[in-house]
């Protein structure tokens, strides 16, 4: 089974379209944790089963991991021991390296971690996105139009023949040669370029970004994906839904309601 057919399988036997990232920042740390030993190690331990049933991917943001130096990269692994096998794995490194780096991060990714997908920087090419879409059955989401205020000093900008850059990425992306399957990670706060995108890429997985505490409209999203695949990313808002005791049930409180928002059965 590829990843895709993994991703859509997953998202069939759930009926949600949900990805819930996981960012380990201390400072939103629950206060009843914050004097155990492995803090983060029992958070996840009672989140990740209470959220999963709501889930068609979990979304790993590397860089709080590595910000807890050698005791994140344990929790990293340990992150991954948790999530269950028919539930997609991303690894969110926006990796972007001259080739012989890049053919080290993408065995780091897929052969030492095992995780199902990652997200790709393409400014540097294809030479340097090929070591990972080398890889047979992975999924692979290139950035193409992010959600933070700041992507439109580049991403926006007119390029060949005047259309947008994040335009120019996934018609040349699309073109690539490649083994894995590529999607792309569209912001779901740049509606109208995301509604672009879509019509450019009508059948290729989009991991949108920008739900929950960026402000992002489930409900335009979901008018605009026109029933392409689609995985709609939460991270904050379902993670630290409460800094109490019952952060997990409120978690998973949360998780069901951004499930339902952004069901299968609600079309888009």
């Amino acid at each position: 089974m590829t990843t895709a057919q993994k991703l859509a399988q997953r998202q069939q036997l759930t009926q949600s379209r949900l990805c819930i990232g996981i960012d380990p920042d201390e400072r939103l740390l629950p206060a009843v944790l914050r004097r155990d030993p492995r803090p983060w190690k029992r958070f996840l331990q009672e989140l990740i089963p209470a959220t999963a049933p709501y889930a068609c991917a979990f979304k790993l943001n590397l860089v709080f991991y590595l910000r807890l130096g050698l005791q994140g990269w344990h929790l990293l692994e340990d992150t991954l021991a948790l999530i269950p096998p028919d539930i997609l794995t991303i690894l969110d490194g926006k990796w972007g390296d001259v080739p012989h780096t890049a053919a080290q991060a993408a065995q780091l990714c897929f052969e030492q971690l095992g995780v199902d997908a990652v997200t790709l920087n393409p400014l540097l090419g294809s030479d340097a996105a090929a070591p990972f879409l080398d890889y047979p059955d992975k999924l692979v989401f290139v950035l193409a139009r992010t959600s933070n205020a700041g992507a439109a000093e580049f991403l926006t900008l007119p390029c060949r023949r005047g259309k947008p850059l994040y335009a120019h990425i996934v018609s040349s992306v699309l073109r690539w040669p490649r083994r894995a399957e590529v999607g792309f990670v569209v912001g779901a706060t740049a509606p109208d370029d995301f509604a672009h995108i879509r019509r450019l890429a009508p059948q290729v997985w989009l991991l949108v970004p920008g739900i929950g505490t960026q402000g992002g409209n489930i409900a335009t999203l979901m008018e605009l994906n026109c029933e392409g695949p689609l995985v709609v990313n939460v991270g904050r808002a379902i993670l630290y839904a409460s800094d109490q005791a019952d952060f997990a049930a409120a978690a998973a409180c949360a998780a069901a309601s951004f499930a339902q928002a952004v069901s299968l059965a609600t079309g888009g």
